[in-house]
């Protein structure tokens, strides 16, 4: 009860702000719902109250939020403003197709899994303890986003190759290039989870004990992966919680008719009944994977979790390699170096007799659907993702240390649970789609893991005993802080929001992707990357290079993060 307590309240609070979105949205209600379903009448104030009485709207923010919440322990989600057709039976069709999406993504996620974890497995315990990674290429998967992964197979397997259709939902194989793009990158993610736990795990007395004694390897790597499975649960939860956010952009691009498109569209038609629904599913299915994965791992470690008779996996860190740091250097020159180029050459000029022109001398890495230069537009789109990931990574590291100090656990856990997508879509639906509500809803949940961090670092600051010292020599709390704490917890955790500035750009660019970010025609990689997807087939350049440039993204973040641990570790 004191793990569900304060997660109950917080989760009761979000569907609070959900049920009253309605008086949250900076426009009039009554004036969406009047352009939706009656264009043709002007907007006078008695039309305008009559549509308030007729929704429920006339009675204020409390009655709203009741009659909300009275409706879905009734199972009626209410009507749809655009349609005025009732919500449940769409959004629950909706539901089905998502969850189907879900499962094979997880199905792939979890086979890419074994087979990156499969050469420690045949390893097993015959060898000492070694360092063995999933590799370079399953971390960079792992940093992309699905969005940009789901564009890329469209754009080659689908368009270009013809292998599968690009759009469309029903046959068995429309689900393939879906399930690819969600599961590629859960997959990578895990893999690298548990081939970093799988060594520590067969190095364990037990694991020795059962080669000497000649036990098959099979079975011996069959209980290395159930000694892990405790502490890789947990994580598998956050991964499917992920799933639900990049379904959002997945359905959207290959037109499924799941909650992720669902939602979108209704949040871009500001259909608050539709997306009130579609948000509150997807959350609940967030928590109970959360919740799930949870009961999962204290099911399996049994009596262990109480008398602590299961050991903590450890794996020594052993410094990084000197070419990852090259690579991460040289990466991040040509990067910039792109970037300079590109802000050198004007991303709005418009050249009609340009259109979709192939990369040459004069437009080195081509032109769009209006002939505007994608390199000038690359370089500008660059320099505004990255200010705004600057700002909103000084936002989130703010916000983490005061949170994380305060030791808010179960809003922590609420808000890391809360894909930014999630968060964008309501933001939308309160203050419309563009730049700043974007940077809200990605600095409403990055702040989450900067807290944990934060939390754990004052803990463990707060029991050395360096400051009891301090404390038996009469140093007050402004000492103390100044002196002891600070500088344990805030270096830290300002390398760790630094790290983290790249997924907050690839964040960012996600929201432009669905058109809630930056609006046309400012130039965002994101939004470059929607934009350019109708013309894949007979210009792959316009996609490809931001593609290219937001994997370039993805692969500088993994590289760094590497370089500067194994810095950490010599």
């Amino acid at each position: 009860m004191r793990y569900l307590g304060p997660r109950l309240v917080t989760l009761l609070a979000v569907v609070a702000v959900i049920g009253l979105l309605p008086w949250l949205t900076r426009t009039d209600p009554a004036l969406t719902i009047l352009h939706a379903r009656y264009a043709d009448r002007p907007p006078t104030p008695a039309v305008l109250d009559a549509i308030r009485a007729e929704t429920g709207l006339d009675g204020g923010p409390l009655r709203v939020l009741v009659d909300w919440a009275g409706g879905l322990l009734r199972g009626d989600l209410g009507e749809s403003w655009v349609s005025g057709q009732p919500v449940g039976p769409d959004v629950t069709s909706a539901l089905g197709v998502s969850l189907t999406l879900m499962g094979v993504s997880l199905a792939v996620a979890l086979v890419l899994a074994l087979a990156l974890a499969s050469p420690t497995l045949r390893r097993g315990a015959r060898r000492e303890l070694t360092t063995t990674r999933a590799g370079a290429g399953a971390a960079v998967l792992a940093a992309l986003p699905e969005f940009l992964l789901a564009a890329v197979l469209a754009t080659v397997l689908a368009v270009q190759l013809g292998w599968f259709p690009a759009l469309g939902w029903g046959r068995a194989e429309q689900l393939v290039l879906p399930a690819l793009a969600m599961g590629i990158p859960a997959g990578a993610l895990l893999g690298r989870l548990l081939d970093d736990a799988l060594p520590a795990a067969l190095a364990e007395p037990w694991a020795r004990a059962a080669t000497a004694g000649g036990i098959p390897p099979r079975r011996i790597a069959a209980h290395a992966l159930r000694r892990t499975l405790p502490t890789l649960l947990p994580q598998l939860g956050l991964i499917v919680v992920g799933l639900t956010g990049g379904a959002v952009a997945v359905e959207t691009l290959y037109a499924v008719p799941g909650l992720g498109g669902t939602a979108l569209a209704a949040a871009l038609a500001q259909d608050l009944p539709v997306l009130q629904a579609c948000v509150l599913l997807l959350l609940l299915l967030g928590l109970a994977a959360g919740l799930a994965a949870r009961l999962g791992s204290l099911a399996l470690l049994g009596p262990a979790r109480s008398d602590r008779a299961l050991p903590a996996l450890t794996h020594p860190s052993l410094p990084v390699r000197r070419p990852v740091t090259v690579a991460a250097i040289t990466l991040a020159a040509l990067l910039a170096a792109a970037v300079v180029w590109g802000l050198l050459r004007d991303p709005l000029s418009v050249d009609a007799a340009a259109r979709l022109a192939a990369p040459s001398a004069a437009h080195p890495l081509g032109t769009d659907s209006l002939g505007r230069d994608i390199l000038a537009r690359l370089g500008h789109g660059a320099a505004r993702t990255v200010l705004t990931a600057l700002a909103v990574g000084a936002v989130t590291l703010l916000l983490g240390l005061i949170v994380g100090a305060l030791g808010a656990g179960a809003l922590t856990e609420t808000a890391n649970a809360l894909p930014a997508v999630l968060a964008g879509l309501v933001v939308a639906a309160i203050a419309g789609p563009g730049p700043l509500g974007a940077a809200v809803a990605v600095a409403a949940v990055a702040w989450a893991p900067l807290a944990a961090h934060t939390s754990a670092l004052y803990a463990q600051e707060k029991a050395a005993p360096h400051l009891a010292a301090a404390v038996v020599l009469g140093a007050g709390r402004a000492h103390l802080l100044r002196r002891h704490l600070l500088p344990g917890v805030v270096p830290p955790v300002v390398r760790h929001a630094v790290l983290r500035v790249p997924a907050i750009a690839l964040a960012l660019a996600s929201l432009g992707f669905l058109g809630l970010g930056t609006q046309p025609p400012a130039p965002e990689w994101g939004r470059m990357l929607s934009e350019n997807m109708p013309y894949a087939e007979r210009a792959p350049w316009a996609v490809l290079a931001p593609a290219a440039a937001l994997a370039a993204l993805g692969a500088l973040a993994v590289l760094t993060s590497a370089a500067v641990r194994g810095r950490s570790h010599r």
